[in-house]
């Protein structure tokens, strides 16, 4: 890691989009308001927004995943889902800000010290829900196991991995898939999905920073969602981070350029491109 690089581990990553949050929640326009995201990101998560090429310009996929994502969990609830499963949930504070029953389980799972570093920046907050800390370590897979057995059996379950699968290799995700389906019993789950296109993007612009604090991107498979159909899922929804961000007044820059380009594309060329990113909402069969 290079001295000027903030990033030291993957976690640091949450400190980094929690500042996109803030960003987002400060706005006089905002789509939505995470009223704890400055002070969980802090000065490093500033510091690796203002390091990242691009960093502030780059913000709109995150804002977009954020609000579309609480779009579907909101949704999933109203439809009976009565557990959340927050994968790898870092600084995600919808417990504490989104309209949620009192009745809902929902339980944060992730590293111990990330658990440790949310809970005492929350300290003296209320959320609006049933909320579990669990700390552990995903990657073990009696870890995992015994974390998704005592999840099970409370109800329709809804899974979040947001942000998660990118870092993961593709049989880890597999793995994964596999103990969603079989063993906590999931009906929905939530995620990002990215493509090989945007992981060739991507390398360009952020991987140099990313791979010195071991947070390479690494997930990003050429069959999209049907990659997860031999475990038990299938697609649901498919929410464009380009589409939804026309949507909802979040583009990137000089998006009407890009735009203007897309309408000469073949039509397959533009459903491709719509693909190259997006929130996914899969279903067990």
């Amino acid at each position: 890691m290079t001295p000027d690089n903030p990033i030291r581990h993957v976690s640091d990553t949450a400190l980094w989009v929690a500042i996109y949050r803030a960003m987002e929640s400060e706005r006089a326009d905002a789509i939505f308001n995470d009223p704890f995201a400055r002070r969980l990101g802090g000065e490093r998560g500033q510091a690796i927004v203002d390091a990242m090429p691009r960093g502030k310009a780059m913000s709109w996929p995150m804002v977009v995943r954020t609000a579309v994502m609480d779009e579907i969990v909101l949704r999933c609830v109203a439809q009976g889902a009565t557990t959340v499963l927050n994968l790898a949930a870092g600084l995600d504070a919808r417990p504490y800000r989104l309209p949620l029953p009192a009745t809902l389980r929902w339980l944060h799972v992730d590293l111990p010290d990330m658990v440790d570093y949310f809970r005492t920046h929350m300290a003296g907050e209320t959320p609006r829900c049933q909320l579990e800390f669990i700390a552990a370590d995903l990657r073990d897979a009696d870890i995992r196991r015994d974390v998704f057995s005592r999840a099970a059996g409370h109800g329709p379950m809804l899974v979040i991995s947001e942000g998660l699968l990118v870092y993961l290799d593709p049989a880890d995700v597999a793995d994964l898939a596999r103990d969603l389906h079989d063993i906590a019993l999931a009906r929905w789950w939530l995620s990002d999905l990215a493509s090989p296109m945007l992981l060739k993007m991507l390398e360009r612009q952020w991987q140099p920073l990313l791979a010195q604090g071991n947070a390479t991107f690494r997930f990003g498979p050429t069959e999209g969602t049907a990659f997860f159909a031999p475990f038990g899922w299938r697609e649901v929804e498919f929410r464009s981070h380009w589409t939804e961000s026309q949507r909802l007044g979040r583009t990137m820059p000089n998006a009407w350029f890009w735009n203007t380009v897309r309408a000469f594309l073949p039509k397959s060329r533009q459903h491709a491109l719509d693909r190259m990113s997006g929130i996914i909402l899969l279903e067990g069969t």
